[in-house]
């Protein structure tokens, strides 16, 4: 198991690079790449989901790296934002960056450029700035990793004492598990909102304990969602409390009780003969009645508030995952929050209630077969619960099938989709050991009520004879004098010091037996072993599922391809052939025009005029000019280069921006004979 935590802690330290956006960047003005003739009053972007500015969030820097961006970005309309430039920007190449928080959460950085007049040699680097990576980013993941491993322990334990084995509370490894539990969630949180602002910034270890950055954090979505997790998790330290501790001591009073019931009402209470005697005896054991009934409401009521209030502070810390990342954001968000918060309950339930079976099965004395069997039904409907919700966010962040395999998300749930078959695979083993446990387990229950029963009688006769013995040494000191008191206290006090370590080794004997003897149980040891083997496999997925968590949806991964290779689909050799006629004689033809790649920024035009037979036609000149009347650009004209009879060329062809050009092609066959043809065609 050691060794299976670090190899997956090898992984995340492994997988360290920049976070996945979940924002995409569907589009820009000026765009990707354009060339404008005229110099932009402000930048915009427009995502594919609402994010998170700061004051540097959006630069425009000029071809020598100065920052031409003047004021604050700022939200627009919807999932467009903008910042303004300097007016009357020179002609050269301007490089955008941006760096902003998506709504769930996760930072999202990238820069793009464009041109005025013409491009330019830059010194800018065109990669922009990365966050998310590094060893903040690593911390971070694994502070994730932590906090989620620390709610599954945490609620799962503590369902499982609840819901299966209530004697549990009592038993110390059980207390243990839940504690580090909570110990672990509260750490990874405290951990995380001290790396937010560097994982969502600068990305550099010294920024951690930065009190500014820390406030801004705190203004944010996400930091509200950490400080509402610590909030709850204070709650639930009085949960364990409480359950560790009053929960617990009335149990004790209980079985104390019901000792001294049986003590009262049993043989060794009828010893004297005395009618009197009786009648007391009979009024104690129906006092001792009426107060266990006083007791077992009591304990009812006082499972039914930690259920109640354990249920409202674990879906509280669920609600905390919700509000804050993939299900606060994209479509349905008001069913998705709810479903998240189940899904996470019932992974809780499963995987935490899983950990506590596990180490019962090692650490604990004993445990009931009926307890196996509950938590073998609880799981089963976690499972069920796991299912459902996990199908409805597949459909959610996928959207189709091809994202499930053409995408990074989609390729990740399938392994946890493996993982989870895996494990309900080793969980049909478990419930084969689970009912081979029920017949052992109810002969060893049946053989530990007999010898807890003779022990008490044990117990009780032991006591009665002690008692009489004190009484015999105080009749003795009366009759003999304080001498001979004061010896018979130096007598006994050696054999009451050698009864106290004989009970001890005979205790320490007894335990280790007991340990034996649970080891050599081929049942418990199956059992043991085929839920090591779930345990195994249940940190792996859990190592999964954090990957999923801060990787992009496949929806909007497909959302954003789509938009962004838009251009690449159209881009490619564009060709045109269009008839012209002059009017004059021999003025009839057909002219081609090529532009490869078609698409925004630099081309390369060829143009072939050729006659009606297809011969090449040598005509005296030809012109080119692009118009978008969308947008009101152009004409923009181009006179080409004669390479050839009838093969005219120009490079470095500037198209601006993509959309519905039309091209007007102007052919001159004599001195006062030509014709202008027009075509239509997307480019970009």
């Amino acid at each position: 198991m050691l060794a299976l935590l670090l190899a997956v802690t090898g992984a995340l330290a492994g997988g360290a690079a920049p976070a996945s956006a979940h924002a995409a960047l569907l589009g820009s003005d000026p765009a990707q790449g354009t060339v404008v003739d005229k110099a932009p009053t402000q930048v915009t972007l427009t995502f594919s989901e609402k994010v998170a500015l700061s004051d540097d969030s959006l630069r425009v820097l000029d071809p020598r790296g100065q920052r031409v961006d003047t004021g604050k970005p700022s939200a627009l309309s919807g999932t467009m934002y903008g910042v303004r430039v300097r007016t009357g920007l020179p002609k050269g190449t301007y490089t955008v960056t941006y760096q902003v928080v998506s709504a769930d959460s996760h930072p999202v950085s990238g820069a793009f450029t464009f041109s005025v007049g013409a491009p330019s040699a830059t010194t800018v680097a065109a990669s922009g700035p990365v966050v998310g990576g590094g060893v903040v980013g690593w911390l971070y993941g694994f502070a994730r990793y932590i906090s989620y491993a620390g709610f599954i322990v945490l609620v799962g334990g503590a369902a499982f004492v609840l819901a299966c084995w209530q004697r549990g509370a009592g038993v110390r490894a059980v207390q243990r598990l839940v504690v580090s539990g909570w110990v672990a969630l509260t750490a990874a949180t405290l951990a995380l909102l001290l790396l937010r602002g560097s994982y969502t910034g600068s990305g550099k270890l010294a920024d951690i304990f930065d009190l500014s950055l820390i406030g801004q954090v705190l203004q944010t979505k996400a930091g509200a969602a950490l400080v509402s997790r610590l909030l709850l998790l204070a709650a639930g330290a009085l949960f364990i409390a409480v359950l560790f501790g009053a929960y617990v001591r009335r149990d004790t009073d209980a079985e104390e009780a019901a000792d001294a019931g049986s003590k009262t009402g049993g043989p060794e209470g009828s010893a004297d003969p005395g009618a009197v005697r009786g009648g007391q005896q009979g009024a104690s054991g129906r006092d001792a009645t009426d107060g266990a009934a006083v007791r077992d409401a009591e304990r009812r009521d006082l499972t039914f508030g930690l259920a109640l209030g354990g249920t409202v502070v674990a879906a509280g810390l669920a609600a905390t995952w919700a509000m804050a990342e993939h299900a606060s954001t994209g479509i349905q968000t008001s069913l998705a929050m709810p479903v998240d918060v189940l899904h996470l309950l019932a992974v809780a339930c499963w995987l935490g209630g899983l950990t506590t079976l596990l180490v019962v099965l090692y650490r604990a004395p004993s445990v009931e077969a009926a307890a196996v069997r509950r938590f073998s039904r609880l799981a089963f409907g976690s499972v069920v619960a796991l299912t459902a919700t996990g199908v409805y966010q597949a459909w959610r962040q996928l959207g189709s099938w091809s994202a499930l395999t053409g995408t990074s998300y989609g390729q990740l749930l399938l392994v946890k989709v493996a993982l989870v078959a895996v494990l309900v695979g080793i969980a049909w083993i478990s419930r084969r050991w689970t009912a081979r446990l029920a017949d052992t387990t109810d002969a060893s229950v049946s053989a530990t009520r007999t010898e807890r029963t003779a022990g008490r009688q044990r117990a009780a006769e032991k006591q009665r004879a002690t008692v009489a013995a004190k009484a015999s040494a105080k009749e003795a000191a009366k009759a003999s004098g304080h001498a001979s008191a004061k010896s018979g206290k130096k007598g006994k006090v050696p054999s009451s010091g050698r009864a106290a370590q004989l009970a001890r080794q005979q205790a320490a004997m007894a335990a280790a037996q007991a340990r034996r003897a649970r080891e050599a149980d081929p049942v418990r040891s199956g059992l043991r072993r085929a839920v090591l083997a779930e345990a195994g496999v249940a940190i792996v997925l859990l190592a999964v599922t954090t990957a999923l968590t801060t990787t992009e949806p496949g929806r909007t991964e497909q959302a954003a391809r789509t938009a962004t290779s838009a251009t690449a689909q159209r881009s490619g050799p564009l060709s045109l052939k269009v008839p012209f006629d002059t009017g004059g004689q021999d003025g009839k033809g057909t002219v081609e025009v090529t532009l490869d790649p078609a698409r925004v920024g630099s081309n390369e035009m060829h143009i072939y005029v050729v006659r009606p037979n297809g011969r090449a036609f040598d005509v005296p000149e030809v012109k080119v000019a692009f118009t978008l009347q969308a947008k009101d650009i152009g004409p923009l004209p181009v006179v080409p280069d004669r390479i050839a009879t009838g093969h005219w060329s120009a490079s470095g062809v500037q198209i601006p921006m993509a959309g519905d050009w039309d091209i007007a092609v102007t052919v001159r066959t004599s001195d006062i004979d030509q014709a202008t043809v027009n075509k239509n065609a997307k480019i970009g």
